[in-house]
């Protein structure tokens, strides 16, 4: 069994995906990322970086004690070798599939991430156009580099279904609240309507960690505590011993 730290995000719904395409067996643990469930002490020793998702393989590969990882490509990768699925080994292939999955961590998660929070945000913490359009274009650019490649080939990492395409998925499912038109990208878009007719993609994405949070019945001390929680965070301090 594999428990999955979770909650219903983007970074979340890659690794529901993922398990849904393999059919493991797999128990959500709910971490509620408004509440700050991620500064707990129990999550931080599987997820040093604060941030969900992250698993525990109560039954790995090999046999032994249970392993963690955290940070979602990671996890995604361990779960392909894990199964023998999705990620080939044969070098060339093996390394059009972790490029992918890499631009997809360190560009179009946090890119489209920002691009969400600050069109979100409105004028509430003073003028935001800059930020606003600043993200909005690169958001538009990383969705030009997906139709460039698509346009090249039928997946992103070439003729197969792979990892790299369940980890970029999610994060398109919003792309109204980018800014974006899917018009405007048409090799992107056939990739899009594809995925999204999957059952297994379908499946992961209405993975639910609870019952969802009404911000209406939230007190104004709650959203405060939760504003200093979650917002402008700075380095932990060593714990004392």
């Amino acid at each position: 069994m594999i428990d999955v730290h979770y909650w219903p995000t983007p970074n979340g719904k890659k690794v529901t995906i993922l398990l849904e395409e393999l059919g493991l067996p797999y128990r959500i643990v709910p971490c509620n990322i408004g509440r700050g469930d991620q500064f707990k002490d129990e999550f931080l020793k599987i997820s040093p970086n604060n941030r969900m998702p992250a698993i525990v393989d109560h039954d790995p590969l090999g046999g032994g004690e249970p392993i963690s990882v955290f940070e979602s490509g990671a996890i995604m990768m361990y779960l392909a070798e894990k199964a023998g699925r999705f990620w080939p080994q044969e070098p060339r292939q093996k390394y059009e599939v972790v490029q992918w999955v890499i631009w997809q961590m360190a560009n179009q998660g946090p890119k489209l991430g920002e691009c969400g929070h600050f069109r979100r945000l409105g004028d509430t913490r003073g003028d935001q156009s800059y930020a606003v359009r600043r993200f909005t274009d690169e958001a538009n650019r990383l969705y030009g580099v997906l139709n460039n490649r698509l346009y090249e080939s039928p997946y992103l990492a070439g003729e197969a279904y792979t990892i790299a395409d369940m980890i970029a998925y999610p994060w398109t499912v919003n792309w109204q609240g980018q800014g974006q038109d899917i018009e405007e990208f048409p090799y992107f878009k056939r990739w899009f309507d594809e995925l999204s007719a999957r059952p297994a993609v379908q499946r992961g994405l209405a993975v639910t960690a609870g019952p969802v949070e009404d911000p209406a019945t939230l007190t104004p001390e709650e959203i405060e505590r939760r504003t200093k929680l979650l917002y402008n965070q700075r380095a932990r301090p060593v714990p004392i011993i």
